[in-house]
């Protein structure tokens, strides 16, 4: 795996963090989870950027959307007692299969 699939993934999890963080500011009324979640947002997005210089900007968001987004939810369902149906757990699959096609079919 090169250095910007690397920086990819670190992004993406970094996405995980700040969307889960918004979870804890309550409307960013509170400090320290505000603080977490603004700066992770930041090093998420540079990240992106950096990783984006050497991959495909359509794979490189996509994939990034993609773990954020399955983060979230696993987390969602952790932490926050969110729905786990099988049909939430199936479409959580399909997710991942996208992301691992978009890495897969990828050139860079």
């Amino acid at each position: 795996m090169s250095s910007n699939w690397v920086i990819l993934v670190i992004a993406g999890l970094l996405e995980v963090c700040w969307s889960v963080g918004l979870k804890y500011t309550n409307g960013f009324t509170r400090l320290r989870p505000t603080v977490f979640t603004v700066a992770t947002l930041c090093a998420s997005m540079y990240l992106l950027a950096k990783a984006s210089q050497g991959l495909p900007i359509g794979t490189a968001y996509g994939v990034w959307v993609g773990i954020g987004a399955m983060g979230a939810a696993i987390l969602g369902i952790v932490l926050f007692d969110e729905p786990a149906s099988p049909a939430r757990i199936g479409f959580l699959a399909l997710l991942l299969i996208s992301i691992v096609g978009l890495k897969l079919t990828s050139h860079a």
